[in-house]
């Protein structure tokens, strides 16, 4: 099969877009897709590599930091800069100044979609943490990846965990306000950050979590509440925000309601005397309201403990 510069290079594109090279196998002849690595290889298709690149584009400091990046090692195993240095992302370079099909471009101005972006991402990112990105709820959402990351740098920002709680609250602004709250994870003091507990390319519990369940992430620190005791309290074994909010709240404890109207969502049948909210004589509404007596709420091991006053 004779391959022209021009199918070389749709065939090369459509390679990208796929997210690897051995797409290609089952749609063309038998060692055409070893002649087009090899015309890069070679250099008989893009002459001078990223060289060619870097006499347009030397000016900007920004792209240049690429050399000092993963990505910019010519030593490193399986790195763009290794194999089709520029054209591994962008596509071929062909003649690529209004004279011939675009090359690849990356963002919000980019006239490709966000998968279609993504999907030359995932030609090489498919390990790891990465293999949950298809269905993640940020895939859903058509977020590129370019939205969180930066390849031309020397190191990207997101990779630092000071800075991603910063990424993640510009687009979560509704968890943006709550971690100002009264009573909140210490996340803006950088004590904790948004991937202790979400995995952003798509965790395996509910809302992106890295464990299988709410309660799970929650005992990575909160170990003392797992359990099992001899006395549960069937809140705190079904899910722990039943009655908290994990990014903040305007009561205590990152609680969902104030004591004793929380405790009365389910004990609505309360005998003591004194029901009205307000009631000073309450025993129910004075200082921490039922935890006056119920103070260990989550569970208790004491054999009198069943109704978690010791």
């Amino acid at each position: 099969m004779k391959v022209t510069i021009s199918t070389a290079r749709n065939l090369v594109l459509a390679a990208i877009l796929a997210g690897s090279w051995p797409a290609l196998a089952g749609s063309v002849p038998d060692g055409s897709v070893d002649l087009l690595k090899q015309k890069f290889t070679e250099g008989s298709y893009s002459k001078r590599g990223a060289d060619g690149c870097m006499m347009c584009h030397k000016r900007d400091p920004q792209l240049a930091a690429i050399f000092d990046s993963v990505h910019g090692d010519p030593n490193g195993k399986n790195t763009p800069m290794a194999g089709l240095q520029c054209e591994a992302c962008h596509g071929p370079q062909g003649k690529h100044k209004g004279k011939n099909e675009p090359m690849l471009t990356f963002g919000e101005d980019s006239p490709l979609t966000a998968e279609m972006q993504n999907s030359v991402c995932l030609g090489c990112h498919q390990k790891g943490a990465d293999a949950q990105w298809h269905g993640s709820l940020h895939d859903l959402e058509e977020v590129s990846c370019v939205s969180c990351h930066q390849l031309h740098v020397a190191k990207d920002p997101i990779l630092n965990p000071a800075n991603q709680s910063e990424q993640c609250l510009s687009c979560h602004t509704r968890q943006q306000a709550d971690i100002h709250k009264r009573s909140s994870h210490p996340i803006k003091w950088d004590q904790m950050n948004c991937t202790d507990c979400h995995n952003p390319h798509g965790g395996i519990g509910p809302a992106a979590t890295e464990q299988p369940t709410v309660n799970d992430g929650c005992y990575q620190c909160h170990a003392d509440k797992r359990g099992p005791m001899l006395w549960n309290h069937a809140p705190v074994m079904e899910d722990c925000t039943i009655c908290h909010t994990p990014h903040g709240s305007v009561n205590d404890n990152l609680l969902t309601s104030r004591v004793p109207m929380l405790c009365k969502q389910c004990h609505g049948d309360n005998p003591h005397a004194g029901n009205v909210p307000g009631g000073n004589s309450s025993i129910n509404t004075a200082g921490q309201g039922c935890l006056n007596c119920h103070s260990q709420i989550h569970g208790s091991n004491h054999p009198n403990g069943a109704k978690f006053q010791f």
